[in-house]
């Protein structure tokens, strides 16, 4: 992980990826729980509850590119599979591949895992 990303942000801009991180990843929960109660078949609730798993992971901060990635191709998945307004599942693609390609900021379980160690010497 500290390969991709030379820094973890903090500060402001660590605070804007904790919003842009819980923002997307409290979206992709809520359409993931809202998908459950409606009766579809499981091919047309699988991309939800994909995209549910890896929002919980965005919240998190953890294996946030991977988590990104994933969904940015499950709602382009979802925009093109299903008819009606396409807009939202696109909005959703951007702000993983965004949170992909940024990282996970220094508030998040990546950051505590894979950031930079100080080590203090005597």
């Amino acid at each position: 992980m500290q390969r991709l990303f030379s820094t973890f942000a903090d500060g402001w801009p660590g605070a804007g990826i904790l919003l842009l991180r819980l923002l997307t990843g409290g979206a992709l929960i809520y359409f993931g729980i809202a998908g459950l109660g409606e009766q579809h078949p499981l091919a047309f609730l699988a991309p939800q509850m994909i995209g549910a798993t890896a929002g919980i992971l965005l919240l998190a901060g953890l294996w946030t590119p991977v988590a990104g990635a994933i969904v940015a191709l499950v709602e382009v998945w979802i925009a093109f599979s299903r008819g009606g307004n396409p807009s939202f599942p696109v909005m959703l693609a951007s702000l993983g591949a965004a949170l992909a390609m940024i990282g996970p900021g220094a508030w998040s379980i990546d950051a505590r895992l894979f950031g930079r160690k100080r080590i203090k010497t005597p």
